[in-house]
């Protein structure tokens, strides 16, 4: 194993998932690693249903600020003592105990952010949207000069720490996690995947926070940034 476990923390963000981030919380437990959660502005009983947990480090947005400022809230906590952050999604889709392969991955001497590949995406319980979501961003993500990937919409990741922070990323909310691999590519960082397992809950059941026509023109907007400065750009500052 290239990384020492106890510079490893994991980060948490949730925002409304007062029925799974008790058992995810619990999962996450057994790796041995700090925990943080960010509660983003959670309106629900989550908060209630956290704080008081020992051995977990809560910290709550007043306001919901999105996932992506929830990222970088544990980012910025777990940095003073750790190297490394995994971030796993709160609705209990990811079994935690798979960050170990995003450990056992990272080559000796090398800080690459790891993304989680989902296996078995193509199964019939799994949602047409998520299916046809991970194929429209991995390509805008290529066009936006970003890695060639197989899913790049799993938000169970290995980022290194200090360098994810010093990502230039503008995006705050979902976009996030799109934008930092193009700006991670950009800057020389390494992207590699992992293969990680994925449950989906019945319909009905899932709790989803994506809302379609605005986080639709959200990554509308992101994607023609992104690509306006891959073209217009880094040309210009590379050649410099």
């Amino acid at each position: 194993m290239n990384i020492d476990i106890s510079r490893v923390a994991i980060v948490i963000p949730v925002y409304n998932h007062e029925g799974k981030i008790a058992e995810v919380i619990a999962e996450a437990l057994k790796i041995g690693a700090p925990l943080f959660v960010i509660d983003d502005g959670s309106t629900d009983g989550t908060y209630d249903r956290i704080n008081d947990i020992p051995s977990v480090t809560v910290i709550r947005h007043d306001d919901n600020l999105g996932k992506g400022a929830a990222i970088l809230t544990g980012f910025a906590a777990a940095a003073p003592s750790v190297d490394w952050a995994v971030t796993i999604d709160a609705d209990g889709q990811h079994d935690p105990a798979d960050a170990w392969n995003f450990i056992k991955a990272v080559p000796p001497g090398k800080r690459p952010i790891v993304v989680g590949r989902r296996e078995g995406m193509d199964h019939c319980h799994v949602p047409w949207k998520s299916r046809f979501g991970r194929g429209f961003s991995n390509f805008w993500v290529r066009a936006s000069g970003g890695p060639d990937i197989a899913d790049s919409q799993s938000g169970f990741r290995l980022y290194p720490l200090p360098e994810s922070l010093k990502l230039r990323v503008k995006a705050r909310r979902f976009q996030f996690e799109v934008e930092i691999l193009a700006e991670a590519r950009g800057q020389g960082i390494t992207v590699m995947e992992a293969p990680v397992r994925v449950t989906y809950q019945p319909e009905g059941e899932r709790v989803s926070h994506y809302r379609g026509f605005v986080d639709f023109m959200r990554n509308s907007a992101t994607f023609s940034r992104l690509i306006f400065r891959r073209i217009c750009v880094r040309p210009f500052i590379k050649n410099k």
